[in-house]
């Protein structure tokens, strides 16, 4: 372990404020070694928080947190700016069961202000705090770090513009390290690097009141400087339109450049700044600076080498199947188009890309726009698969009702990372989609048990031309299905039997199927047999199923990974609208419970949950025993 004399003497931010410039320069060499000791134990965002440790010491060492609100976008940067304020201690703990949060999180910290994991939320969430302050509020200064990926996000440009006609003051900080999970696009990318090979000047553009304060020979470089960056005449930086008082760009590693605007800013008058700060992922650690990713999520890994600790599944992933099974498709039919948010890798559309190039578009981070952007593909008679993680598929939501569903066109949703995700907890869980896509008209949606059915249903959804559809699939490996040559077409609303049994029937929507078949597996060595279907379908439900399934067996467990609102209650209206629940039918829904679940492995999660082999086991017991009730059985709410 590496000796850190400076860092354990700190217990808050408060002790930064006792320590020279030059000390804070060695602090920040003692955390960026802690951090990276850190992540080799537990996994997780390694080159985002390498990227920002000389900012973290920076910011705490100037400002008077947790009074001065900082808010940091997303958060994967966040593991430095924890050790700062007195979590060090419990930094081993992760992203694991009972331990730290990956991401900042109100309830863990006071010097966690506001919540984040989702992109391009903390220039909207440091407004709300400057009103408040200025409402009379006990708030200081609200201090918004967003990444030159998350910035090119609407709502980050709704919120600054909203900032800049408030003139509130406000200190936005644009952490520009060119590099997102995958290359940042678009427009704004441009921009930012336009800006940063603009000047060789070490502070490129620097405000009046930094200016001020130079010898005249260095001020008058400072001068034509900004000159440079901001264009001629009169016209200004974007952010400079804006409203902005615009500062930098500044190198983000360099302490007394950090240290110097940050104090000027904080002793400035009113009104929004906005410093351009450009850092290098992975900053300090050869590995990471070297990687293609630049270690954005990595698993433990040696710190000497740098080489992750890799399991080797049985199966392949799920991710991948549908990269795979895509690009076969594309391959066949040239209509076959992708659009991913920023996560090409993530979703497997790299794979796509590889072969077919022009017809894989990362649109970045902005998938309200990807949802449109394919709508419009949809409509000029391509057939686009707007592949997106569900938890930030709900970004798009109001885009998937007016431009998709409303307008009936046939966008085909590819839904990955479907029910809970493991280590980064609730803000990632797909939870919700199955509840808010199949209330919708005109939907279809499907959820696939296994890798082998997610083929199928990539297949069904190249063929399928008559409305929006929607299939989803968990993060991680398959469970080892045998996988077909070629994707067949899946009748469209039709489930099938799996297993057949007498006493009751287990009816799965989605991956869980092979926790239902233990299940069955595991009531038939005590007598009771157990007819496992699955669905295949929320929407269209496959009702002769249900109904053949209820009358058959007067006992029904309906299962998902998803919430309440779902298919289960989708499958309860129905028995309900046809009066099969009048006649003694009894039916058990399984659904994640109506709470957020914190970060732990996907198995713990589930289990939490209640939705384990045994729970299944014990809500089957229920019905089958009715004197004796659910909670008296175990089963959790």
């Amino acid at each position: 372990m590496t000796k850190s004399p400076l860092l354990d003497g700190i217990a808050g931010p408060s002790d930064l404020k006792r320590l020279s410039d030059g000390d804070l320069r060695r602090l920040a060499d003692e955390l960026r070694q802690d951090v990276i000791d850190v992540v080799s134990e537990t996994g997780g965002h390694l080159g985002s928080s390498l990227g920002v440790v000389e900012l973290s010491v920076a910011i705490h060492a100037v400002f008077n947190t947790p009074m001065d609100k900082l808010i940091w976008d997303v958060g994967h940067q966040c593991y430095p700016h924890k050790v700062l304020t007195g979590r060090r201690d419990r930094m081993r703990t992760l992203r694991q069961k009972d331990g730290l949060s990956g991401f900042t999180k109100r309830d863990e910290s006071e010097f966690d202000p506001f919540g984040a994991a989702h992109s391009s939320t903390s220039i909207s969430a440091a407004l709300g705090f400057a009103v408040g302050r200025d409402m009379g509020r006990p708030t200081g200064d609200a201090i918004a770090v967003i990444g030159d990926g998350s910035i090119s996000a609407g709502m980050a440009y709704e919120a600054l513009n909203n900032a800049g006609s408030e003139g509130r003051r406000l200190i936005v900080i644009l952490n520009d390290n060119e590099m997102s999970i995958a290359p940042p696009v678009g427009a704004m990318s441009a921009y930012l690097s336009g800006l940063y090979a603009a000047t060789p000047a070490p502070m490129k553009a620097i405000a009046e009141g930094m200016e001020a304060l130079m010898p005249p020979p260095v001020r008058d470089g400072a001068r034509r400087a900004r000159q440079l960056v901001t264009g001629r005449g009169m016209s200004g930086t974007l952010f400079e339109e804006l409203g902005f008082d615009y500062m930098g760009p500044i190198d983000g590693h360099d302490m007394d450049q950090l240290l110097t605007t940050l104090r000027t800013v904080k002793a400035r008058g009113e009104g929004p700044v906005l410093i351009h700060c450009c850092t290098v992922k992975g900053k300090g650690y050869a590995p990471a600076e070297e990687s293609a990713d630049k270690y954005h999520g990595v698993s433990k890994f040696d710190v000497a080498t740098g080489a992750q600790a890799k399991s080797k599944p049985n199966a392949p992933s799920y991710t991948s199947v549908f990269g795979k099974a895509l690009t076969e498709e594309a391959a066949r039919d040239p209509r076959v188009v992708a659009v991913t948010a920023a996560m090409p890798s993530g979703t497997g559309v790299n794979i796509m890309a590889e072969r077919f190039p022009g017809r894989v578009f990362d649109v970045g981070i902005a998938e309200q726009h990807a949802v449109t952007f394919a709508a419009g593909m949809a409509g000029s008679g391509l057939k686009p698969f707007c592949a997106i993680y569900s938890t930030f598929l709900q970004r798009g939501y109001d885009q998937i009702v007016h431009d998709v569903a409303l307008q009936g066109l046939p966008v085909r949703f590819a839904i990955d990372r479907a029910g809970l995700v493991g280590a980064d907890g609730a803000t990632h869980a797909g939870a919700f989609d199955v509840a808010y896509l199949s209330n919708l008209p005109g939907f279809t949606v499907m959820a696939a048990a296994d890798e082998a059915e997610l083929v199928h249903m990539v297949a069904t959804a190249v063929d399928y031309d008559e409305g929006p559809m929607a299939f989803r699939y968990p993060r991680g490996a398959g469970v080892g299905a045998a996988m077909p040559e070629r994707g067949e077409l899946l009748e469209i609303g039709k489930g099938r039997v799996v297993r057949e049994g007498t006493d009751l029937a287990i009816l799965s929507f989605g991956a869980h199927l092979s926790e239902a078949l233990a299940a069955a597996e595991s009531l038939d060595a005590e007598g009771i047999s157990v007819t496992v279907a699955d669905a295949r379908f929320a929407k269209p439900l496959d009702t002769d199923l249900i109904e053949r399934l209820a009358r058959e067996h007067g006992r029904l467990i309906t299962l998902e990974q998803g919430a309440e609102g779902g298919f289960g209650s989708a499958v309860l209206h129905h028995l309900a609208r046809r009066g099969l629940l009048d006649a003694g039918l009894a039916v058990r829904p399984m659904t994640l419970p109506d709470r957020f679940i914190h970060q732990a492995s996907p198995a713990e999660m589930y289990a939490d949950a209640g939705l384990t082999v045994d729970d299944i086991c014990r809500t089957a017991e229920s019905l089958l025993r009715p004197n004796r009730t659910v909670v008296e059985l175990g089963a959790r709410a």
